[in-house]
Formats: C-alpha cells, structure tokens, sequence
C-alpha cells in the first residue's frame, strides 16, 4: 500500500513523533510504501523550527511544508500550506493523519473526502489541562465536536492507544469507528544497554540516580516531583536527573531547587538526540518517575519497563493500562506530593522489590508491546477502510 502518515513535526522529540516514525519504520519493514507529511516545526514552544529540515528519514522520503500559525481567540491551529495540494498530487491509497485538533488533520480530510480517499486519524487525545481557566477549557471542549463533526466523519476509522482514550474520544466522535491499538518498542534496540556504571560514565555522572525523561512542561508534574524529592531525608535521597526539551519549566525548577537547598543534586541533560545516550541515561538509573498530569499513554514508560527500572507513576489517563500496579510500577493521584515522596521512599528502601519490578516491567513490554505487532493491527484497519472506500465509492 501506498500510505501517508501525516503530522506537525517529525525528527523532533515527543511521543507522537516517535510513534509515527515507528510505525512508518515497522510499515515499511512489511512491504508499504510510505511518505511521511509533516512541517518545518521543531517545536511549538516558541514556535522553534528545524534549522536543516530531512528529507528522507530511515530511508522513508519526508515531505516538508512551511507551518503556519493560524489563531483562533485564545487557540493555536497550525495549518500547514501546500499539504493539500502535494496530497491530492501523490494520491496515496490510505492517509493517516495523526493528533487531534490540528489543522493538517483537518486538510487530510479535505482531500480524502474530495478525492475518495480513506482517511485514518491517530487522535493521540489530550483533554484540556485542570489548570486551564473555564473558558479555554469551553473552547477546547469545542474543538473536539467540531473535528468530532467534520474530519471524524470524513474518517473511516479512529485509532487510539488505550480504553480510556476509547471512553473520550466516543464522546464527540462516531463511536462505532474507534479502534483501540497500543503502541510498541523497538525491544532489539533496549536489548544491549551499556552496564550501569558504564551508563553513568558516558553521560558524566557520578552515581545512581531517579530518572525523568520527557518534556520539561507544567502538565508534566514536574513541580510536584521536585517537591516530593527534595522531602526526602538527605541520606535517602539520590541524584535527580532530567532529560528532555525544556518547554518552559526548567527556570522555574531551577529557582524552586535553590530555594530548597538542593539544586546541586538536580542534573539537567536536556534533549538526548543521540539514541545511544538517550538509552544510557535509563541504564545508569535505579528508578523511572513520570509524575504527569495526564498521559494519554506515555510511551516513555515502555522504555522504562525496558531498561528494566522500577516505575513510580501518577494514575492518570492511559497509564494504568500501559504498567501493572504493584508489579512493575507504584502508582499515586495526580499532583499529590506526600504520595509520590511516599511512593519514592517505598521503592528507594526495598532494593529487592524494586529489582523485581523492574524485571516484571521487561517481561511486560515483551509480551505485550511490539512495532510489530501494532503494524500488523494498523495495516488490517488500512486494509477494511480501502475496502469500505472502494464499496461507496
């Protein structure tokens, strides 16, 4: 098959990035010809684009289009101009598009429903952060009906990565079109780790430490991680190290650290470009701490469960679906700081329990979560919704 995988930024840190790339890697592996659509943004934080924008990435050509930042009162829609034109050009037997609520979903949708195409939409739901005030959240909850009724209906099938994501998504979306199909791993790539204390030497650090990698971003919870870790008693407490793009939160740890007294044991690594430093960063650790306040389903917890780390883990969104409670992660509420410092010390203080989770969490991802086995799942939804465009068309 001829497949598009359309989205906003691609060669660029997050988790439907990954995801696309994965998929369209596994895709290919299987025999599709695939093209993947995407902007020049490297991130909308600032609105930061990719200097040398690729081509071709894994051997998969990538067709680049100038974003453009369309506002509605208080929103962001990136449009991204010429996406339809090269869409209704190459005629590609399936279009994928991918994020809720963004204007490229709504352009495959155009073209599909002219061209009689069969659209596939990866919503990758996010509801409205709780800090957001009454009238962004009025706003949002608007957006979801207007894609609901319109690009959704265009669509032959919406995929999602959890039940709960299914539970959302059914509430402003033809119900009877979501597909439930969770992510993978490349485990061939998490198989080899470096030896922990190898792990440490690579990235310049001196002992174990509780990881968090991801976006340095106020709905990831960072603020209520800080503080559960810095209550720790000193003797407990072990290096935090912090991977991932900063959106606008380092700053902010950074003088709440020093108020503290504890910045000197905050270590920021930025953005892991390199896949081999990025996977050393988890090999060098003891725990995984993802204290988000909402996950769709967090990929990063595959990675964890991977390098075989114990996880601690608010309970929110897709999360208990993507770990096992009490086997292979601790799982706590959202923004509640004695539960995660109780949580921490659980796990910091049983070394064998925490050993044993974390070969539980590699049994998990082996067993369950595979590139594989998802492009098997994705390619059968391609399959029926060409059968169902060929039977109206």
């Amino acid at each position: 098959m001829r497949v598009a995988q359309v989205l906003l930024r691609y060669d660029a840190p997050g988790g439907v990035e990954t995801h696309v790339r994965e998929l369209s890697r596994a895709l290919r592996s299987a025999g599709d010809e695939v093209t993947v659509y995407a902007s020049d943004l490297y991130s909308e934080q600032g609105w930061k684009r990719i200097e040398v924008p690729s081509t071709e990435l894994d051997g998969i050509p990538v067709r680049r289009f100038p974003a453009v930042r369309r506002l509605v009162p208080g929103l962001t829609l990136p449009l991204l101009p010429g996406l339809v034109r090269a869409l209704d050009e190459d005629r590609p037997e399936v279009i994928h598009a991918h994020s809720h609520r963004y204007g490229h979903v709504l352009e495959s949708a155009l073209v599909a429903r002219a061209r009689h195409l069969p659209l596939i939409v990866g919503t990758h739901y996010h509801p409205a952060d709780p800090w957001e005030p009454p009238w962004k959240k009025g706003m949002l909850r608007g957006q979801d009906h207007l894609f609901g009724m319109t690009a959704y209906r265009t669509a032959r099938a919406l995929v999602v990565e959890t039940e709960h994501e299914a539970v959302q998504v059914r509430e402003f979306a033809p119900p009877e079109k979501v597909r439930v199909v969770p992510p993978g791993i490349d485990l061939a790539s998490w198989s080899s780790l470096p030896t922990p204390r190898e792990a440490r030497r690579l990235l310049g650090l001196d002992e174990p430490y509780v990881l968090y990698a991801g976006r340095l971003a106020p709905n990831k919870g960072l603020r209520f991680l800080l503080e559960a870790w810095a209550g720790l008693p000193a003797k407990e407490r072990p290096p935090w190290v912090v991977v991932g793009e900063d959106w606008g939160m380092r700053s902010t740890l950074e003088e709440r650290a020093r108020a503290l007294g504890v910045a000197g044991e905050i270590k920021f690594l930025g953005n892991l470009a390199e896949p081999e430093r990025y996977r050393a960063a988890f090999a060098g650790a003891m725990a995984f701490v993802l204290p988000s306040e909402y996950e769709a389903f967090g990929l990063v917890l595959l990675e964890a469960m991977a390098a075989r780390l114990p996880v601690v883990a608010t309970s929110v969104g897709g999360v208990p679906e993507v770990v096992e409670e009490g086997r292979t992660a601790l799982l706590v509420p959202s923004a509640n700081v004695e539960a995660l410092r109780g949580a921490l010390r659980t796990l910091l203080g049983d070394p064998g329990r925490a050993r044993a989770m974390g070969e539980d969490g590699r049994r998990r991802v082996e067993e369950r979560f595979s590139w594989t086995t998802t492009a098997e799942r994705i390619r059968a939804i391609y399959r029926g919704a060409r059968g169902e465009a060929r039977a109206s068309g």
